[in-house]
């Protein structure tokens, strides 16, 4: 049974968001609503239709709304640029969905200090660009960075292409401001190297799906623009081969910013949409491997290590990498449009040392299924993409061969020393899967945070933890 019982956005409740940040930005004109009933997850049967859409301006107004959602006991949803893909700014119930991209302003650049500071609807992409015009880099680096915001990122903890040098994106960020549940505002964390005073509160926020705060301002980290860079294409014809790579890259210290995976099926579908032809589109298997240096030597050797591993794999080709390349990944997704409007994808984690082995053995359980897949990965973090397809199969038999495909994949991954998810989160796609996976102890740990934060659990309710099923009334 329901453990809350949340309550109907009234006309009260409107009025009352009206007053809290302007009668133009409360939307609940029924072709808004259908808008943000759904994210770009491709899984109809997870979406859900908001009862009203709220554009606050400022933490303050996000602050209102919150106060009146608690006090009515209202969900409320945050959403950034819904580019999300686990259903995780879905209004599972109801209620409000919170739009963030009225808070756009960049309100500092400190080229001394190398931070930016920046409201949570920010596109990512113009960070990155701005840092570029100053000869710095944000390293926070998704594959969604001309579209998603930088809110969504950090609520995520979003991955993307330089995180096997970088990190992901709670390793690029100093501070945070948040709106608790309750509407009030905190400041978390600082522009400081270390410190050791008390709990690290910004990074419990940063990942956490927006289920115990609303991120309304951050201040990112820069770092030096490296002024040397080259991009690698290796092509192999064997799936062994090419997934045998990424360990050896590890073993020789190349460090390289990404190494990027995709199988056959992605090269032949993506090169098809971009209009682009590539070598061995018939059947090959691309790593696409990023290197960076601060001078030109060092960058001359390691072209020549990573050109004799790459031979030494097995490698058909290697040839530097020019934007056809990086244009064919980055429609990797939208290419598989065309052979199914509904699909569902994996966002499977593993050590980088069993990435391959990982690889190999669920592409050969996939050819059990009568769906169609397709893998990418961001091989050199460990992180596997599996996009599948439902094409012309049946309702009842696409989710019974899909849930049987993950009860063999799931404690698979884990028995390697895995995750469910590496980048994309848990979202509401995921939920009863980190309530089968996850050691107990460390799931109540994560409800007991909840239930303290947010006790009236209005805050992106549905999402990471499943309390519906619980015992407690």
């Amino acid at each position: 049974m329901r453990t809350v019982q949340y309550n109907p956005v009234t006309a009260e409740v409107i009025r009352a968001l009206q007053e809290a940040v302007g009668q133009k930005y409360v939307k609940t004109d029924p072709a808004v609503l259908e808008v943000y009933k759904k994210d770009e997850s491709m899984t109809p049967s997870f979406w859900s239709l908001p009862e009203v859409v709220v554009l606050p301006a400022s933490a303050q107004e996000v602050a209102a709304v919150m106060k009146i959602a608690n006090r009515c006991k209202v969900p409320v949803t945050p959403r950034s640029a819904g580019t999300s893909v686990s259903c995780g700014a879905v209004p599972a119930y109801g209620g409000i969905v919170l739009l963030m991209e009225r808070l756009n302003k960049i309100l500092e650049l400190n080229e001394e200090g190398m931070y930016m500071t920046v409201e949570a609807g920010v596109r990512t992409g113009d960070i990155q660009n701005l840092a570029r015009s100053k000869g710095l880099l944000y390293a926070g680096d998704p594959c969604s960075a001309d579209s998603c915001l930088i809110g969504g990122n950090l609520a995520t903890n979003a991955g993307g292409n330089k995180a096997v040098r970088y990190g992901t994106t709670r390793h690029q960020v100093y501070a945070v401001e948040v709106v608790l549940p309750n509407g009030k505002i905190t400041n978390l964390g600082g522009v400081l190297k270390k410190c050791s005073t008390g709990f690290c509160l910004e990074q419990l926020i940063i990942g956490s799906e927006g289920t115990l705060g609303i991120i309304t301002k951050a201040t990112v980290k820069l770092v030096p623009l490296c002024p040397y860079h080259i991009d690698v294409l290796a092509v192999f014809t064997n799936l062994a081969a090419a997934t045998a790579l990424v360990p050896q890259l590890v073993k020789a210290g190349i460090n390289p910013t990404s190494v990027e995976f995709m199988d056959n099926n992605f090269v032949r579908s993506a090169s098809d949409y971009s209009e682009v032809r590539l070598p061995h589109y018939e059947d090959g298997f691309y790593d696409i491997i990023t290197i960076e240096t601060f001078n030109e030597a060092e960058l001359d050797e390691k072209m020549e290590k990573l050109a004799s591993i790459c031979e030494a794999c097995g490698a058909t080709d290697v040839v530097e990498a020019d934007e056809r390349v990086w244009k064919v990944r980055r429609n990797c997704l939208e290419s598989t449009r065309a052979f199914s409007k509904v699909a569902t994808s994996e966002d499977l984690v593993v050590p980088v040392v069993r990435i391959a082995e990982c690889i190999r053995h669920l592409a050969a359980e996939s050819r059990k299924y009568d769906f169609r897949i397709f893998c990418l990965a961001h091989a050199g973090d460990g992180n596997l993409h599996f996009q599948i397809l439902k094409c012309d199969m049946s309702d009842d038999e696409w989710e019974r061969q899909t849930e049987a495909f993950r009860a063999v994949v799931y404690p698979y991954v884990y028995s390697l020393g895995g995750r469910l998810s590496g980048e994309h989160g848990i979202g509401l796609k995921r939920l009863k899967y980190m309530e089968k996976y996850t050691d107990p102890v460390e799931l109540e740990l994560m409800k007991t945070i909840k239930r303290a934060i947010d006790p009236n659990r209005i805050l992106n309710p549905g999402k990471v933890m499943d309390f519906e099923s619980s015992k407690e009334m």
